[in-house]
């Protein structure tokens, strides 16, 4: 029998307009989410001073409450913060809480504050700050919202070191820099963190205050949250301030049943490998990955002498100079809908898109010369089985005209803006369509959206041995799923 919170829970997901779930970015957590958060946090005694922040209607703190009235926490006391702004919701927190009061070591405090602005307030030392406490444990399902450069909260988080740009890593931030020494922090939050350059900062601020203890990732997108229809990769991250950073636990599931979980424990140079500049924040799906365990596959592109760019056609902005078929003085252009398969399909006919452009001043910066090239789709359809799906260009399937423009919603790889010799396009193309390569994408990537800089940040065989790969794919009559992971295979031997 579903418990009073959750059967709350359904009915107001099924009930809040999603305009206004839109507007706090707040959405609910499941029963069984909840109550395999409050199950990470490692035994404790003592007293606990408990925060939640953007506690909704109470799943989290009543899912670690019913811990430790079940003698799963040897505290003698629970002194909670629960922070929520959202007025419609209070009257269901209260009520969440109000079973908890008869233990009377449960000292409840619900605050109907912005958080962002209390926590700053009392870091940076305002006279008219709330007392806020050290907390020993917090655990956290934030608002999924973005903060624009010059709002109130984005100004606020500056005065206390936090450069971020959205409000769950903001939350998450402010938890860690309330949290005792040694405290524990759990969250549910987007996936989104790990990698690119706009969480770079909260990254950084994650690694320099705390050790990353269990990273557990929901597989399928769409489930985490699916009573609300939030499509977003999600992970629960358990943090310890100040800890010394050791193994780390990664964990899987398909969704919140929790009912094919698998667990494994990594070292943590294989969660943020130690010459990443960018400190991208893996999630290991298995400990035997090729990619990540063969000592032949360990090149950067720059050591392969060939680098990868984005489209630099923006169509919008040429949009006089773009032809739906081709035409004296005009040049092939190349969008995703142009790749099939391995191969190139130019002009196609029946789609939305032009097959050409103009070649004159206005747009012979944007332009390439004719050449082989490797491209990957910057965006996969929902029918792709791969994140990365990468093509050949072929110079006689486009004429052999002199140039082409490869529209901004494909990468490029290229030497010096031209092309590669053809056996290591095909190389390069079957290297990145190998389900190694897909498996080894998604544990540093929870985006749908593969970047230039993703594509620069992995690691490649040799150029020769792109080269033997390639010569062996063009004797071949045609390239299989099962051919390309087994010629794959000899590599990562």
């Amino acid at each position: 029998m579903l418990s009073t919170v959750e059967q709350t829970r359904l009915r107001l997901s099924k009930n809040t307009e999603a305009k206004k779930k839109s507007q706090f970015g707040q959405f609910l957590t499941s029963a069984r989410t909840a109550a395999f958060m409050a199950n990470l946090f490692p035994d404790s005694k003592g007293s606990c001073h408990l925060l939640d922040a953007g506690a909704g209607i109470g799943s989290l703190s009543a899912a670690f409450l019913d811990r430790w009235n079940s003698a799963g926490f040897d505290f003698q006391r629970v002194e909670l913060d629960a922070f929520e702004i959202d007025d419609s919701l209070h009257s269901y927190l209260n009520q969440t809480l109000e079973k908890y009061r008869k233990n009377p070591g449960f000292i409840p405090t619900i605050r109907k504050v912005d958080f962002i602005h209390a926590a700053v307030d009392w870091l940076s030392g305002s006279f008219f700050a709330e007392e806020l406490q050290k907390y020993t444990h917090a655990i956290l399902n934030p608002p999924y919202k973005k903060i624009n450069s010059n709002s109130s909260h984005r100004l606020a988080l500056r005065r206390v070191g936090i450069e971020t740009v959205n409000l769950y890593s903001a939350f998450v931030a402010l938890a860690i820099a309330l949290a005792a020494p040694d405290g524990q922090i759990v969250a549910i939050i987007p996936r989104s963190f790990c990698n690119g350059p706009y969480y770079r900062p909260f990254r950084d601020f994650i690694l320099e205050h705390t050790a990353i203890r269990h990273l557990h990732l929901f597989e399928a997108r769409n489930k985490a949250f699916k009573d609300d229809k939030v499509l977003q990769e999600n992970i629960i991250i358990r943090l310890e301030r100040r800890g010394k950073q050791g193994p780390v636990t990664v964990s899987t599931s398909t969704d919140d049943t929790f009912t094919n979980l698998t667990t494994h424990k990594y070292s943590f140079d294989q969660i943020v490998f130690p010459d990443d500049s960018e400190r991208f924040i893996r999630v290991p799906r298995s400990p035997e990955s090729p990619i990540e365990l063969a000592p032949t596959i360990r090149y950067a592109l720059t050591d392969l002498g060939v680098n990868v760019s984005t489209g630099p056609v923006i169509d919008f902005r040429l949009k006089d100079h773009l032809r739906d078929m081709p035409e004296a003085g005009s040049m092939p252009l190349l969008y995703p809908c142009h790749f099939s398969g391995i191969g190139t399909k130019w002009p196609v006919t029946g789609k939305k898109k032009p097959n050409a452009i103009l070649h004159n001043g206005d747009t012979e910066k944007w332009l390439c010369p004719s050449g082989f090239y490797c491209v990957v789709r910057r965006f996969t359809a929902k029918e792709e089985r791969h994140r990365i799906v990468a093509s050949v260009v072929d110079p006689s399937e486009l004429d052999n005209a002199p140039m082409l423009g490869f529209e901004n919603h494909l990468n490029f790889f290229h030497e010096n803006k031209g092309g590669l010799p053809q056996a290591l396009a095909r190389g390069l193309a079957v290297y990145l369509n190998s389900t190694a390569i897909d498996e080894y994408y998604r544990g540093f990537s929870g985006h749908t959206q593969v970047n230039a800089t993703d594509l620069k940040l992995m690691k490649y065989p040799s150029r020769d041995a792109l080269i033997e790969i390639g010569k062996w794919a063009m004797q071949q009559e045609e390239l299989t799923q099962s051919m390309i992971d087994t010629k794959l295979g000899t590599l990562a031997e």
